[in-house]
């Protein structure tokens, strides 16, 4: 393998997995295949955060296959870096949780109620 093929196939990486990214961003909630298993609540998505996230990586990879030889190299990698910096703010909180959240967050909170567990009405709870 030659080394000028190194950056073609980083950018291919690259772009599939902004590929995959902004589908993610495109499908609807319904589509998904997981149900919600936690006793605490999630942290929603941003979805322009992710669009934001597929777009710069798309820039990144075009930078890739550019390489020093395109015009627009410097442009597209500065891009890319900036749109994936803003998809990450506006996703911070579900960064947050992801990274940081592990054997808590499958716990309440003391004044939290389970999504699961929260009274359909004032009938006391029956277990037989």
């Amino acid at each position: 393998m030659r080394l000028e093929y190194i950056p073609m196939v980083m950018g291919t990486l690259v772009s599939l997995i902004a590929v995959f990214i902004m589908y993610d961003a495109a499908s609807p909630e319904a589509s998904r295949p997981f149900r919600e298993r936690r006793r605490r609540q999630r942290t929603e998505l941003n979805i322009p955060g992710e669009w934001m996230v597929g777009l710069g990586l798309i820039c990144l990879a075009a930078a890739l296959f550019g390489g020093e030889r395109w015009r627009w190299t410097m442009i597209a990698a500065i891009s890319g870096t900036i749109l994936i910096v803003l998809g990450a703010i506006l996703n911070r909180a579900y960064l947050r949780e992801t990274l940081l959240f592990r054997g808590p967050a499958r716990r309440t909170g003391e004044m939290e109620v389970p999504p699961d567990l929260k009274p359909k009405d004032d009938r006391p709870l029956r277990i037989r």
